[in-house]
């Protein structure tokens, strides 16, 4: 954006100083979701009036009725950091290290593929940022699509708001754009036909609705597209089957990130004899997303021997929450230190038995010495200001950016309460991002947006 904008104020903000996003987040109570823009775009996307009662059932926290907002500064460091990650990752000894201990099937190369949708965890106060975890199957992207399409925002200028709409809108041929790529990537020499999105019990997922989400846009490209349950696969003859249609590719949402329960077999084997292109893949989330690596990434001494340029040291070191392997060997000083702690298992998701250290029991505490954790410096998450004036509340936050080879593609916030994201929150659910300058204010005087 060039030239000089009109400055908007909302009419919730009094006077106060500090970051504009802060003061946003925290005294702004407008309802920026038109939901009858929305749901209007999911009937369109989804096609069915039915399968819209059902992700209104089944979903009906998922979608929240106010943006986010975070400065310019926050935005930057988050690409800083995706970009340095990237870079990491790509170095024969980070990747050699890290292979060395990963399960036998992540040394399997992939043939090319990168993997979609890699999605990059923060939390943020203020102008900083703290790298909480990446994930390899991160989902909501097809839904923040069309959410960010009917939300207004009452704190940025028309021109910003008009590029984020853009930018919303031509999210879902990026999308597809990316699995393209990954085809490419794959080195394949006939055109990608067929599809399958695989996870397991997919019509009861929460997330089933996205899944119909995926599976439309991949129609609307020409492609025929399966959702399926990995026990419906079938591996003959060097081809994968679902009924009588054979598989070109699966994008996966499976948390059997090794392929070894017994109801993947036939994708594990397809994989091992390259006979589809996997994306996600298993090496994908043993350099990505197994919790060891952050604490490879918040070391600065083993960056450096491994390596890494230093511009890309300075990067991690300021913006990955420290990180560590639990070892039972340091029990006493790590119970002492609980309460600035977070304790997840190394190969988990979803928040799965994952404890925050100020409400860790001796029992739990003695369960965890014993399995596969890490330790966390615990970074409080953002905060967004929900309800009404006269019934105030106040909603966590943590920040989500898709990114597909080093490159932000969306950033997405998740409002919750509780101790993780859950989805289970009034109010709560995905909501759009908006930058803000980082400039202080005084008198509730919002700045010219300019960039």
């Amino acid at each position: 954006m060039t030239g000089k904008q009109t400055p908007r104020q909302c009419a919730c903000i009094g006077e106060g100083s500090g970051l504009i996003s802060e003061q946003v987040n925290s005294k702004c109570f407008c309802v920026t979701l038109d939901k009858d823009a929305l749901e209007a775009k999911l009937a369109v996307e989804l096609g069915s009036p039915a399968l819209l009662a059902l992700l209104k059932e089944r979903c009906p926290y998922i979608f929240s009725a106010r943006s986010v907002f975070i400065s310019d500064s926050a935005v930057i460091e988050m690409s800083k950091v995706v970009r340095a990650v990237e870079a990491v990752v790509g170095l024969p000894a980070y990747r050699d290290f890290v292979l060395s201990r990963a399960p036998a099937i992540a040394q399997h190369d992939p043939g090319g593929a990168m993997g979609v949708f890699f999605g990059y965890d923060f939390h943020v106060a203020g102008d900083r940022i703290g790298l909480i975890e990446i994930n390899t199957n991160a989902g909501g992207a097809m839904l923040n699509s069309v959410l960010a399409q009917a939300h207004h925002a009452c704190c940025i200028d028309d021109e910003r708001l008009a590029a984020a709409t853009a930018c919303a809108a031509s999210l879902a041929q990026r999308i597809m754009d990316m699995f393209l790529q990954e085809w490419t990537l794959s080195r394949r020499n006939q055109p990608l036909q067929t599809i399958a999105i695989v996870d397991t019990a997919p019509h009861e997922q929460y997330l089933y609705p996205e899944f119909l989400l995926f599976q439309r846009l991949f129609q609307q490209q020409g492609l025929k597209a399966i959702i399926a349950d990995p026990a419906e696969l079938l591996f003959r003859n060097g081809v994968l089957w679902v009924g009588d249609t054979a598989i070109d590719m699966v994008y996966s949402r499976l948390t059997d990130f090794k392929l070894e329960n017994d109801a993947s077999a036939a994708l594990c084997a397809a994989f091992l004899e390259n006979a589809i292109v996997l994306t996600p893949h298993p090496q994908a989330h043993a350099l990505y997303a197994n919790k060891r690596n952050l604490a490879l990434f918040s070391d600065s001494g083993q960056l450096k021997m491994l390596g890494v340029p230093k511009e890309f040291i300075d990067v991690l070191a300021a913006n990955v929450l420290h990180t560590e392997v639990v070892d039972a060997a340091h029990e006493e000083e790590l119970w002492s230190r609980r309460r600035q702690l977070f304790f997840k298992p190394s190969a988990g998701y979803g928040s799965k038995a994952a404890y925050r250290g100020d409400k860790l029991t001796k029992r739990v505490f003695q369960e965890i010495l014993q399995s596969d954790y890490v330790a966390q410096v615990a970074m409080a998450p953002g905060e967004r200001i929900a309800g009404s004036r006269v019934a105030p509340e106040n909603l966590k936050f943590d920040i989500r950016c898709y990114a597909y080879r080093g490159e932000v593609q969306w950033t997405a916030a998740r409002l919750y309460q509780g101790q993780t994201t859950n989805f289970r929150t009034p109010q709560g659910g995905f909501a759009p991002v908006y930058s803000l300058p980082d400039a202080q204010v005084s008198k509730g005087e919002l700045l010219t947006l300019t960039e």
